[in-house]
């Protein structure tokens, strides 16, 4: 083993010391104190830095890959790019920053029980945001939240299949995101041709006045599962 390198911020020393542990260990106690040995990091510190032990540092490392991923989408000039096949990059890119796709397994392992599905849920809603703000989402009404909620759907089940498939370059994968887009698309379309007909105009007239009044979070540390890097 490797002398840890003191020079890199605590979190991240601890956070790739984990990763070598979860796939036999899971995101666990385990895993936290093998982690905690393994970076050169004070026990003491590492608590204060993950208070709640294995499950702060499977989010931390989660959040990471958001930031990973924000960081790769502010250098590139996806301009040329329809704006589906934008986001289906920013899905695609998001993967690719995965060292291994155990690790991810074992999150998801984590967050399916029912004491940590919350934690679950904002980092899935956390990635939405982090794509959605990226791409220059400037939206304040319902549709903040209706773009965040339809991205997460689509990239929790991708991640899902993602996870099983063995195809080359995960070619299936990215199939799959291409049609789960596309779904997303279709309904896009109709929502767009009932706002034109003037009989459901009409009908929605109301219903559409009172989705108005909702607003997005007007801060950035008020957005839920916003992630900075």
């Amino acid at each position: 083993m490797t002398e840890p390198d003191e020079t890199r911020e605590p979190r991240d020393r601890l956070i790739d010391a984990a990763l070598g542990h979860v796939p036999f260990d899971g995101w666990s106690d385990v895993t936290f104190r093998a982690a905690i040995a393994d970076s050169g990091v004070a026990p003491g510190l590492a608590r204060a830095l993950f208070p709640r032990g294995p499950v702060d540092l499977a989010l931390a490392f989660h959040k990471r890959g958001d930031a990973l991923m924000a960081a790769r989408l502010q250098t590139a000039d996806l301009s040329a790019m329809r704006f589906r096949d934008r986001i289906a990059t920013a899905v695609r890119w998001r993967l690719e920053v995965v060292p291994d796709k155990e690790v991810v397994r074992r999150g998801m392992t984590l967050f399916s029980l029912p004491l940590h599905a919350a934690d679950g849920a904002k980092a899935l809603w956390g990635t939405a945001d982090a794509i959605w703000a990226e791409l220059g989402d400037n939206s304040r009404d319902i549709n903040w939240y209706s773009k965040r909620a339809t991205l997460s759907a689509v990239y929790g089940s991708t991640v899902l299949f993602w996870l099983g498939d063995d195809s080359i370059g995960h070619h299936d994968t990215w199939e799959f995101l291409d049609r789960r887009i596309e779904d997303v698309m279709q309904v896009e379309k109709v929502k767009a041709r009932l706002r034109e007909n003037p009989l459901s105009k009409a009908l929605l007239a109301g219903p559409m006045k009172l989705m108005e009044r909702v607003k997005a979070p007007s801060r950035p540390d008020d957005l839920p599962g916003r992630t900075h890097p």
